[in-house]
């Protein structure tokens, strides 16, 4: 049996013969059942014209005795798929019209398979570029941890992986999957990913994170029940899980919260593993409503976390292969991803899965800078005088000096009015300059837009409109108001050649 493939150029097919591949001829019965779509029975013997415009053809049907011929072509939805030749060889009955209807039901069914197939495939590969658009296009340089990640493409294109800045030069570590194959699963990965980058910015506690991602997950799973029931999607059950962490180098520690996800592997600087007990939560698509619980490690400056999908740690001896790995000399961070996929069972690399490696780190001494102050009317000034000399030691120019000035004066002026002690300032210079005030009362202040005749409010305006971000984060001890400003390109790369300087020496 040949199949022949639709090509390009006269006749418009190509026949493929153990391997072999040559043009067809125009004027042969192939040819002609590619044109109008009819299937042909053709006696093969000497008398018959046709062999000489197709001697490559003629040469095959001579070398095998063939003395009947079937030509059927594979079609669906009028467009050609291909071409079945059917021949039959030495003492066989020749073909005749039953043969030919039984020929013309199998390639129906070979067409149908074929476009299956081909949909199946068109579909995967939208998906898997879906998947890669949604996620991260490069590594996202962080004030104190190194990352790198793996991403196998696969059956799975629901895996996705993040990492996002946030304030006090924290950075969150996210990996989670979404269960399944195909374009709904990388449009739920999508969504997933969008809303916990937006809690990310609300300077959530981790389990608050995944708690309103969870919330998130029940309202896109009542979307999907309330569908038609006609409509396929609406039968198919949807789970997702996800671990969200989040690394504070001032304190060196980790607080990490899972749902329905593996917890992430951690090794120290000295090659030993590290424990992390982070009890488990619901999915993200369970009915399971129990809270999610968090659980924090301090580590080593120089240890290495590891966020994987589920896939990569199943198998025997999962969880020590990627420790074993984790704790080898000399190597990158990419190098150490490529080693562990290196050691994947084939079934694994081919399911798809996602890797996240992150080396911790501190802020370097020369890049911070923290001051307690008094709970006094006159700390504002004070405040002032200090930024200053501090910025000016930083090289950075007048305008952003007089810009911090004014926005540390207005958050410690707030810090003394309402909150209360301990009062705490401090200046982190990064690829933006940071200002943080702590204090240790609960409330947050409110953005107000004060009235032409009002005396006050105006305070968090002006600091809105000085600073590219802010906002205020809460701890077991009170709350911090942050602000974020961008910098000139030559003092971000000043501030960018002190963090590498740390982070050589380390």
């Amino acid at each position: 049996m040949f199949i022949r493939d639709r090509g390009e150029g006269e006749g418009g097919a190509r026949d493929r013969s153990a391997g072999v591949t040559r043009r067809l001829a125009a004027r042969t019965p192939y040819a002609l059942a590619t044109t109008d779509l009819r299937a042909r029975l053709v006696p093969l013997g000497p008398d018959n014209p046709w062999p000489a415009t197709d001697p490559d053809g003629a040469r095959a049907v001579a070398e095998t005795g063939a003395h009947s011929l079937i030509v059927v072509p594979l079609t669906l939805r009028g467009a050609v798929l291909g071409l079945v030749s059917l021949y039959r060889c030495g003492a066989a009955e020749p073909f005749d019209e039953d043969d030919v209807s039984l020929a013309v039901s199998a390639a129906t069914r070979a067409a149908l398979g074929i476009d299956n197939a081909r949909r199946y495939e068109r579909e995967h590969i939208i998906a898997s570029t879906i998947q890669r658009r949604l996620l991260p296009q490069a590594e996202r340089q962080q004030a104190a941890v190194d990352t790198a990640h793996v991403l196998l493409p696969g059956r799975d294109s629901g895996c996705w992986f993040d990492t996002i800045a946030l304030s006090g030069a924290r950075t969150a570590l996210v990996v989670g999957g979404v269960a399944g194959e195909g374009l709904q699963s990388a449009i739920a990965m999508g969504q997933l990913r969008t809303v916990i980058q937006a809690l990310a910015g609300l300077d959530l506690e981790p389990e608050e994170v995944l708690a309103r991602l969870k919330d998130t997950a029940d309202r896109l799973a009542d979307e999907r029940a309330a569908l038609p029931p006609a409509d396929a999607l609406q039968s198919e059950p949807m789970s997702a899980g996800c671990v969200y962490g989040v690394y504070d180098p001032f304190t060196r520690t980790c607080t990490v919260a899972r749902a329905g996800h593996p917890a992430p592997l951690i090794v120290g600087p000295d090659g030993r593993a590290v424990a992390l007990d982070v009890p488990e939560g619901p999915g993200l698509f369970s009915t399971d409503s129990a809270l999610f619980a968090p659980a924090t490690v301090t580590l080593e400056v120089g240890s290495l976390l590891a966020f994987c999908t589920a896939e990569l740690l199943s198998g025997d001896r999962a969880a020590e292969r990627i420790t074993e790995t984790l704790a080898r000399p000399g190597r990158s961070l990419q190098q150490l991803g490529d080693d562990i996929v290196y050691a994947l069972p084939d079934d694994t690399r081919s399911a798809g899965a996602a890797l996240l490696l992150a080396r911790t780190g501190t802020v370097s001494d020369h890049l911070v800078a923290t001051w307690d102050l008094a709970q006094d009317p006159t700390t504002p000034a004070t405040a002032r005088v200090l930024v200053r000399d501090r910025l000016q030691g930083w090289g950075l120019d007048e305008d952003t000096v007089e810009a911090t000035e004014l926005i540390v004066s207005e958050l410690v002026t707030n810090a003394v009015r309402y909150g209360t002690p301990p009062l705490r300032l401090r200046l982190l210079l990064d690829s933006t300059l940071t200002c943080e005030v702590h204090d240790g009362s609960p409330a947050s202040p409110h953005l107000r837009h004060a009235r032409t005749v009002d005396e006050g409010g105006r305070g968090l305006f002006i600091v809105s409109r000085l600073a590219s971000h802010w906002g205020a984060r809460h701890g077991p001890d009170g709350k911090v108001l942050w602000t974020e400003q961008d910098l000139p390109e030559d003092e971000r790369n000043g501030a960018k050649g002190e963090r590498n300087g740390a982070v050589g020496e380390r």
